[in-house]
């Protein structure tokens, strides 16, 4: 379908000079299917739908170009009649659907043809130990490899546009994208085009919309896809790959030694702060949901393992301990133990193994067979490989058996350890309650529910399975001592309470000002040092991205992170303390987004110590996981910075610039913090961002479990998650959760040279300054004049506008390019590609906009709203974040 091949115009460069510098394979398979597409319109609409959007396609070119105003544009959807506007939202919608897998399917293409997850890329995990190793010497760099741990978190999103049903189109449409790529003739690649023809023809039938909001549950079962289709499978994988590259000739035949770095968390079913949907009955379905799914995994493992384990006792005779563990087995279930022995006549190995999967399903449902803990089953998983080393068998021992092994040391029988996470007001309230007596109310009684569920899954998974507990708005040290009083109370003694890891989070500027403070104080109660004691002295701390950037503005939120950090990080020094920091970090730049590994890097010296902890939201869960080849180079990606961010060198170079770069952050910190405050504390700002963003729209769509808003009114922004903000803004062209504050932060310094040096030499103020060029790429001046002409208000407008360009003049200065993102070409070109398509949408959008502004009955079922949150999708999709 050509109609989605354009481009903008950018000094120099025509739509052709652009289309050229993309990858030819890219250019084929986003042509391919854009006619597939098109096949898919005419036939659905005839030729007057495949024009009108056409139409309107040459339009937006024409607008983002110069060619014409943008007004043409703004003519032709607004002459567009209900029906139709509708259908040209979702075709182009569907398109970006489209685009973004095949930049996925690309990204896939030349990650295998670099050969990097086999340890060819600087970044990869065998360069990194090798870099580490000339630093510190083999035997340092290989025990901090061994006590290497990345934990991603698994967090719902709230603003989650895509529909399940549409990620499920989206993904048999990639499956068929790379059979075609291996298609051996033209029978075969007929047979796949009709078959992606019925899929795209699906995807442009299946409603975007949601109609019902889904539950908590509803986003466990969506995260568990991406553990049965990627993780289950590459991350074993990943720790074979660096295993093959530490031993060379020797892998496979010889016991490994690379680690189970990875630790799976989730909060989706744990994380009740300000979502009344996630009950203590949801908590436990959660993580028997997530336990079903890694014990069926484990048991097909097993079989599939077991299956092939054909290796004759004559040749390869068990040992003592394997006839043993096969005599135990017997004695468990001497009828199953026969049936096996059957169908495996001399070969004890396969046997045992076979008998253990059987043991891995009856653990499903409890029983006499079933395991009492994952640590025995890779007991005896073990035994077999000491068995079959024993009779020389190294490669059978060493090969998919360790497999199995990294995947039971990884997932155990819960698969993500799930955290809670609750408000600490919620807490203070429940307290009071029940140190004054009298009947409890319904919110307190589910507060007392929850930490009698985490109980019953410490015994049924484990301590690992739900141990910790994350106190949103941590304020003082009583906030955290509250929750060791609550499940007391809850279970009748402290005895009988579950074990507990507290873990505060800091979210707002003053609590990350006070977080040491507060830490200090915590210290001195008797449940946290007991705490402490048992766990060797490990301490967790969460630090938010999120509300400290809504908060003081991208910019002081930034510097307040590091400070944060730095002086958490001394604090766990000066008490004998082994630090995790947990960074709460979102996928948009207004929430801590943008390159993950490069952040890691920019960390300050002492804090990351080989653990990295953080949570990956909704969109970027699928985007970082639900592929198995970019999921293997994001993990090892991942683990690679958190091994090296605590190198001498790196540790050097942030220590270096922090101390060289004070006097600059200062003067940032107090020019972006007061031009921000001017904004947001301006008369009459919450209003005004109510209406020239969709925020109070956004609302309405079912995106995910928990409410946009906390409780109040759009009044008041302090209730405000930092999510829809962040969404709002961006859906309105603006992203000013981004970069709003840097220009004025830059002007302040006003010296290029020096703003030049530190973005050569100091690793956050870079990373800054990258992320805010995507920001600004993402952005569009004349689509965001149309938003904020929405409401009456010249003083905001003027003052969002000027600082935008403030912003954009200094950063191009600073960096040295000519244009955002000149130092990311291929980056640059693929947003350059999809802006225009993204202006029709923004330009649907303002129209549905304009009709509900002017309608004084707010219907959410009319018209108006339907193309609203059509449009919101798309531009979603084109834009590739939400919040």
């Amino acid at each position: 379908m050509t109609t989605f091949e354009g481009a903008r115009r950018q000094p120099g460069s025509s739509r052709d000079d652009i289309r050229e510098a993309v990858d030819a394979h890219l250019r084929e398979d986003v042509s391919y299917l854009g006619n597939l597409l098109g096949r898919v319109l005419r036939e659905s609409g005839g030729e007057g739908l495949f024009a009108d959007v056409e139409r309107v396609r040459l339009a937006v070119i024409g607008a983002y170009e110069g060619q014409e105003a943008v007004e043409t544009a703004q003519g032709f959807v607004d002459d567009l009649d209900q029906e139709r506007a509708e259908q040209v939202a979702r075709a182009f919608t569907c398109y970006f659907h489209l685009s973004n897998l095949a930049e996925e399917h690309h990204r896939v293409r030349v990650l295998k043809r670099r050969g990097s997850a086999a340890g060819d890329a600087s970044d990869s995990l065998p360069a990194t130990l090798d870099q580490l190793t000339e630093e510190v010497g083999a035997e340092a760099a290989a025990d901090r490899l061994q006590n290497l741990r990345f934990q991603p978190v698994l967090t719902a999103h709230p603003t989650e546009a895509r529909r399940r049903a549409v990620a499920s189109a989206i993904r048999r449409i990639s499956d068929l994208l790379e059979a075609r790529d291996s298609s051996q003739n033209d029978i075969e690649t007929g047979d796949i085009e009709r078959r992606l023809l019925e899929e795209v023809d699906t995807l442009w039938r299946t409603s975007p919309i949601r109609t019902t909001r889904p539950t908590p549950l509803d986003e466990v079962r969506t995260a568990m896809n991406v553990f049965d289709q990627t993780l289950f499978e590459i991350v074993p994988r990943v720790y074979r790959l660096l295993d093959d590259r530490l031993q060379g000739d020797a892998a496979g035949s010889t016991p490994p030694v690379a680690p189970a770095f990875l630790r799976l968390s989730s909060w989706i079913g744990g994380d009740r702060d300000g979502n009344p949907h996630v009950t203590a009955d949801v908590t436990r379905q959660a993580a028997e949901i997530a336990s079903e799914h890694v014990l069926l995994g484990l048991s097909r493992a097993a079989s599939r393992i077991g299956s092939t384990l054909t290796l004759d006792e004559a040749d390869t005779p068990p040992d003592a301990g394997l006839q043993a563990l096969a005599d135990s087995q017997h004695a468990l279930d001497e009828a199953l133990a026969s049936r096996i022995g059957i169908r495996s006549p001399g070969e004890t190995h396969r046997r045992v193994l076979l008998f253990i999967a059987a043991r891995i399903r009856a653990t499903r449902k409890g029983g006499p067979l079933a395991y009492g803990s994952p640590e025995v089953l890779l007991d005896e998983i073990r035994t077999i490989q000491a068995s079959l080393r024993a009779a020389g068998a190294h490669r059978a021992a060493n090969g998919e058996l360790q497999n199995l092994v990294w995947q039971v040391e990884t997932f155990g029988f819960h698969l993500a350890e799930l955290e809670v996470r609750q408000h600490s007001q919620v807490h203070r309230t429940a307290l009071a309650e029940i140190r004054a007596g009298g009947e409890l109310s319904e919110m307190t009684t589910e507060v007392l529910e929850v930490f009698k569920t985490i109980k019953g899954l410490q015994e049924r998974f484990g301590r690992r399975g739900a141990a910790r507990y994350i106190v949103s708005f941590t304020q003082s040290s009583d906030d955290l001592e509250n929750v060791f009083s609550l499940a007391e109370a809850a279970l009748g003694s402290k005895e009988a309470a579950p074990v507990l890891d507290v873990i505060p989070l800091f979210e707002t500027f003053a609590d990350l000002d006070n977080s040491t403070r507060i830490l200090t104080e915590i210290l001195e109660s008797p449940s946290y040092r007991e705490r402490l004691d048992a766990t060797g002295r490990t301490v967790e701390v969460m630090l938010g991205y999120s509300d400290s950037s809504k908060d003081v503005g991208p910019v002081s939120a930034t510097f307040a992170l590091y400070d944060a950090q730095a002086r958490i990080s001394d604090w766990a020094a000066e008490n004998d303390i082994e630090l995790t920091l947990f960074h709460g970090r979102g996928g948009a730049m207004g929430r801590g987004g943008g390159p993950a590994n490069e952040a890691v890097m920019a960390q300050p010296p002492g804090s990351v110590a080989g653990r990295f902890k953080i949570t990956e939201q909704g969109e970027v869960i699928f985007a970082q996981y639900g592929n198995k080849t970019i999921a293997a180079r994001h993990i090892e990606q991942m683990a690679a910075a958190t091994l090296m961010a605590s190198s001498p060198s790196n540790e050097k170079l942030n220590a270096d610039a922090a101390t060289r770069y004070g006097a600059l952050a200062e003067t940032m910190d107090a020019a972006s913090r007061e031009r921000f405050f001017g904004l947001v504390k301006a008369d009459g700002f919450a209003q005004w961002f109510a209406q020239v963003t969709p925020m109070e729209e956004i609302g309405l769509l079912a995106l995910g479990s928990r409410p946009a808003r906390r409780g109040l009114s759009v009044s008041s922004l302090e209730d405000l998650r930092a999510i829809p903000w962040v969404f709002a803004w961006s859906q309105a062209r603006i992203n000013l959760a981004g970069w709003y504050g840097l220009g004025s932060a830059l002007a302040a310094v006003g010296d290029v040279e020096i703003l030049r040096d530190a973005f050569a030499n100091w690793p956050l103020f870079a990373a800054m300054i990258k992320n805010v060029e995507m920001s600004l790429a993402k952005t569009d001046e004349t689509i965001a004049r149309q938003y904020l002409a929405l409401a009456d208000r010249d003083d905001l407008t003027a003052a969002v506008m000027d600082e935008m360009a403030l912003t954009r003049q200094w950063v191009l200065a600073t960096s040295g390019s000519d244009d955002v993102l000149g130092g990311r070409p291929v980056l640059s070109r693929a947003v350059r590609l999809r802006s225009p398509y993204v202006d029709a949408l923004s330009l649907l959008q303002l129209r549905a906009l304009r009709g509900i502004r002017r309608s004084v009955e707010k219907d959410p079922a009319d018209a108006d709203h339907r193309l609203l949150l059509l449009s919101v999708n798309g531009i979603a999709a084109g834009l590739q974040n939400t919040g």
